[in-house]
């Protein structure tokens, strides 16, 4: 069951500060609170997946696209009124459907749907991996970069689904990356990761750097009958990395891969010629 909740206009309410659970209440023996958002749909079965396995160890809030948004990168919805709904589950929580992109998706979750700010941002299971260069596209990435922004830390989750099972085999790792982190202490802000999971048991976990193969893209042309042409995507991913040790690399052989991201993209290295180019008197 869906309920329609009134229309939600971005711009204004945005500039409402959410206070921050994480500064209120450190007590070592309150529940953590999470917020799972995704971009494949508030019914996908990564979503459900991942709520499933966090429900034991954390008070979770869920808040997804109304609709499949994958590829979207980190665009968001501001032209647009945006639509909220809250959607009925078995588990009694608190789950929106927003009919928004992805980032947007956790922005209005965080600043206004939330009564305060989560402990953590978890976003996924997406449907089909997130390795290398797909992390600039990838809305389940963009979810998580947005809690991160916001001074939550970020997780992103995704998987190819191999099996029956294969969802369910990978929660329940995200799961146990969550413990321990949360038992480091280490579940506090920049933290922003990007985790490809296996969807069976996986040969281990690598914490790799970012895979800069390219894939290959291609562009199916058309014609249609009025004589109009159009283009039909065709992008094939990198098989492999020939570069060792990269998240392409080790996922492609059976490992889960974490990569450690930041939100400051500056080049720090490029600033001393920069420096010395534009800055002369």
């Amino acid at each position: 069951m869906i309920r329609r909740l009134p229309v939600l206009l971005l711009v204004g309410l945005l500039l409402i500060p959410a206070e921050s659970g994480l500064a209120q209440d450190q007590r070592p023996d309150r529940r953590l609170r999470i917020l799972v958002v995704n971009d494949d749909g508030y019914q996908a079965p990564g979503l459900l997946a991942l709520v499933d396995s966090l429900l034991p160890i954390a008070d979770v809030s869920v808040a997804a696209p109304y609709e499949q948004q994958s590829g979207t990168g980190h665009g968001i919805t501001y032209r647009d009124a945006i639509k909220v709904y809250e959607f009925g589950n078995p588990h009694g929580i608190v789950w929106y459907a927003v009919d928004a992109r992805p980032a947007t998706v956790t922005r209005v979750a965080l600043v206004a749907l939330l009564d305060s700010l989560p402990d953590l941002v978890v976003s996924g299971i997406n449907t089909g991996d997130n390795v290398g260069t797909n992390a600039w596209v990838s809305g389940t990435a963009a979810a998580a970069r947005e809690g991160a922004l916001h001074g939550v830390p970020a997780l992103a989750f995704s998987v190819n689904p191999t099996g029956s099972d294969a969802y369910q085999v990978a929660a329940g790792w995200a799961r146990r990356i969550v413990q321990q982190l949360l038992a480091e202490g280490a579940l506090r802000a920049p933290l922003l990761l990007n985790v490809n999971l296996q969807g069976q048991q996986p040969a281990g976990i690598r914490v790799t750097p970012m895979s800069l193969a390219v894939g290959e893209q291609r562009y199916d042309r058309r014609v249609s009958p009025r004589g109009q042409t159009y283009l039909w995507d065709d992008w094939s991913p990198p098989e492999d990395d020939p570069v060792e040790g990269t998240d392409l690399f080790w996922f492609r052989r059976g490992y889960i891969t974490i990569t450690p991201l930041r939100i400051d993209q500056t080049d720090t290295a490029a600033i001393p010629m920069l420096e010395r180019l534009f800055s002369r008197p």
